[in-house]
């Protein structure tokens, strides 16, 4: 292996230390808590929570529509950085993978929980039941089960292809310090990897395959969300533009997850050689631009919504911009769109201290915009005895367990996996050198 990429793999080799096992324990005390919430829901039903008509979804849409968007952003960047070969790609693609994955792993709770029973979940999958009845395939929950199972398919096959020249360095590492019991665990994984011509010609034609799959995956996935909306009576959520509007306000909610991970990794794994100064600051800029893409699409949302929709659109969007949902638009547009533009400044790129919260404020207003579509999208539809939507504690416990799950995951890559890819590290330095030798 060469010393080059030797801190990654110490850094995975590595017992944790103090920091990490204590993050590992609040990860997991979080988990606890989605347990918690998910057993309460199987026992007493989805009365818990605080859903009511005509606010039939709530947080379960919401989450599950936010996650979605965190893991094709994810996904999308890290797969055309391969696709382009790009320079970034050995930097942050390892963990861009990972986040997505994670991100899926979370969304995957929703689309089962919010069923009311989810012990009959099967009744959505496409087999042939000996009842004679097949699932309705007219059915959004029927969307659901192919848009996370194709995403579940395709994202785990990118991040795991990715990583088998990897867990072939980690073997032989481990088995080089004798601790042959997690040697024989990464060589179970590696598939008997030995870096023969063969085998690389296969990986990189996989790689490049898989990576182009998850490009019309993106599409698939956030538009499955969008006609699950318009399958609804609601009025503003029957517009072509609210496909597009999802995927591109979902940009930088990933992007700023991994903007996040990058600065996390940097200090936690001391691994500043290999996501240097130059990676952060271009990462940075990327989601600047998501941020100003996003801000595009808002200001598309309101000019073509107020100037040529129809009277009742255009009423149900005044509500949500400028009356009782202005509180949560405004706020995921100011944490979308404008917190990102300080990420302009020069002197602030590459500074844990600001492009940690940036990036997390990003995703969080995200957050507020698919509040603002699912629960203030409704605020003209309401009878004038209907109640408001007010998430119950269940609610705040599956959406807190949901994000400690999504933590636990990367804290347990991060401990456990090389965070950079090794075998993209060596090829670059080889080509280095190759370009020294000619000149």
């Amino acid at each position: 292996m060469s010393a080059t990429t030797t801190p990654v793999a110490d850094a995975a080799l590595r017992p944790g230390g103090a920091g990490f096992r204590i993050a590992l324990a609040g990860a997991l005390a979080g988990v606890v808590v989605l347990a918690i919430a998910v057993s309460a829901l199987l026992v007493l039903g989805i009365g818990i929570w605080g859903n009511n008509v005509p606010h039939v979804w709530g947080f379960d849409l919401i989450a599950y529509a936010w996650w979605i968007g965190i893991a094709n952003a994810a996904s999308l960047f890290a797969a055309v950085l391969v696709i382009r070969r790009h320079g970034l790609r050995t930097a942050v693609n390892r963990f861009a993978e990972a986040a997505a994955l994670a991100a899926v792993v979370a969304a995957a709770f929703y689309p089962i929980l919010h069923l009311g029973r989810p012990w009959l979940a099967h009744w959505t999958f496409p087999y042939p039941a000996h009842t004679g009845l097949w699932p309705q395939f007219g059915s959004p929950l029927v969307w659901d089960f192919w848009g996370i199972t194709a995403h579940v398919v395709v994202t785990s096959l990118f991040w795991f292809i990715g990583l088998i020249p990897d867990l072939a360095t980690m073997r032989d590492r481990a088995a080089a310090r004798g601790r042959m019991t997690v040697a024989r665990a990464y060589g179970l994984f590696a598939l008997g990897w030995r870096g023969s011509l063969a085998h690389w010609h296969r990986h990189q034609a996989a790689y490049r395959l898989v990576a182009a799959l998850v490009l019309p995956l993106l599409l698939w996935a956030q538009t499955v969300v969008a006609l699950e909306f318009a399958t609804t009576l609601v009025p503003a959520w029957h517009q072509a533009r609210l496909p597009l509007h999802v995927i591109v306000t979902g940009l930088p909610s990933g992007l700023g997850i991994v903007l996040a991970l990058a600065a996390v990794l940097r200090v936690a794994l001391s691994l500043e050689r290999f996501v240097d100064e130059e990676d952060m600051d271009l990462l940075a800029r990327l989601v600047a631009c998501a941020a100003l893409a996003a801000g595009a699409s808002y200001a598309h949302e309101l000019a073509v919504g107020l100037l040529r929709e129809d009277a009742e659109t255009r009423a149900a969007l005044v509500a949500r911009a400028f009356g009782v949902g202005a509180p949560a638009y405004w706020g995921g547009v100011l944490l979308t769109v404008v917190v990102p533009q300080v990420l302009w400044r020069d002197a602030w790129r590459d500074r844990c201290a600001v492009v940690l919260p940036v990036g997390l404020l990003a995703a969080a207003g995200v957050w507020l915009d698919r509040w603002s579509l699912v629960v203030d999208g409704l605020v003209r539809m309401p009878r004038p005895e209907a109640a408001a939507y007010h998430p119950s504690a269940a609610e705040w416990g599956l959406l807190l367990g949901t994000v400690a799950l999504f933590v636990t995951l990367l804290l347990l890559f991060g401990r456990l996996l090389p965070a950079v890819s090794m075998f993209e590290t060596r090829h670059e330095e080889s080509e280095a050198e190759a370009e020294e030798e000619e000149r």
